[in-house]
């Protein structure tokens, strides 16, 4: 959020004078997306702000007319929320995170810290319309590598001891966490299950390498964020969503933690270390 406000101060906005911001959070919980996009819709906003494909989706349905910047979305045109990227058409526009060829990165990544692995679980979420996408390109890679994939479905936070006790079951020996809200809601908890069972893993974001996960690859999200700050002032200076090209990522970071690597017993090897754009000791 605060890579958010930056933008829009680049832009020339001052909050609480030239702008407001009016925030809404379901944490997780997708139940209640509908009933807070049209909340704000009531309230005659300018512009909505969408973190990601489902929340773009529910802002949609909530409004046809009021411009919608999605952030981070995994595959805007496979989710119809745009006809293409160069010409998006309808009330929404903004950035893509590119989710589902990254999901073959993550595998590629995890495979070089922990070569001898043959079975990956990947955790996902199939109430996120994204997610089957996202598991299909894991699935894809994961035959190039000789890897085998054990989807592991979590729909909420009360399933995921049973998914990591799945995992344990099936002699799992790394896992990887696809883009979701509901789960990168539960960070921490994820982490701490990883670290019961000794499992590598790699995420989808900096945040769970921050709290002890071994590495995480992906688009930087602050700046998708302070890029979307700059949709916002395009919409607000006359521009039609329609006309607005959807952007790609052009920053990717690479965040890793030795201390986790050491508790694994697993050493990065030199591959990931040059490429490393952060190192946790």
């Amino acid at each position: 959020m605060e890579a958010f406000r930056v933008g829009l101060r680049e832009r020339g906005y001052v909050e609480g004078q030239d702008i407001v911001l009016e925030f809404r959070g379901a944490h997780g919980r997708y139940d209640r997306l509908l009933e807070l996009a049209v909340e704000l819709v009531r309230r005659q906003v300018d512009v909505l702000v969408a973190p990601g494909t489902t929340t773009a989706r529910v802002a949609k349905e909530a409004t046809r007319t009021i411009p919608i910047i999605i952030v981070r979305a995994s595959d805007p045109v496979a989710s119809r929320l745009v006809g293409s990227l160069a010409r998006p058409g309808g009330n929404i526009t903004g950035l893509t995170e590119m989710a589902p060829e990254l999901s073959g990165k993550r595998l590629e990544l995890l495979k070089e810290v922990v070569p001898r692995v043959s079975r990956v679980a990947a955790l996902w979420n199939p109430a996120n319309p994204a997610a089957a996408h996202q598991l299909q390109e894991t699935e894809a890679a994961a035959r190039v590598l000789g890897v085998s994939i054990q989807a592991v479905e979590v729909r909420g936070p009360s399933e995921l001891e049973q998914a990591f006790a799945a995992m344990a079951r099936n002699r799992t020996g790394a896992f990887l966490v696809t883009p979701d809200a509901m789960l990168t809601d539960n960070t921490k908890r994820i982490v701490d299950l990883a670290a019961k069972q000794r499992l590598p893993a790699i995420y989808v974001q900096r945040d769970f390498v921050e709290v002890g996960g071994l590495m995480a690859y992906g688009p930087s999200l602050t700046d998708l964020y302070r890029r979307a700050a700059h949709y916002v002032d395009k919409i607000l200076k006359g521009a039609k969503p329609a006309d607005l090209p959807v952007e790609q990522p052009t920053r990717f970071e690479l965040v890793i933690n030795l201390k986790t690597a050491k508790y694994l017993g697993l050493t990065f090897p030199p591959s990931i270390m040059i490429r490393a754009d952060q190192v946790i000791q």
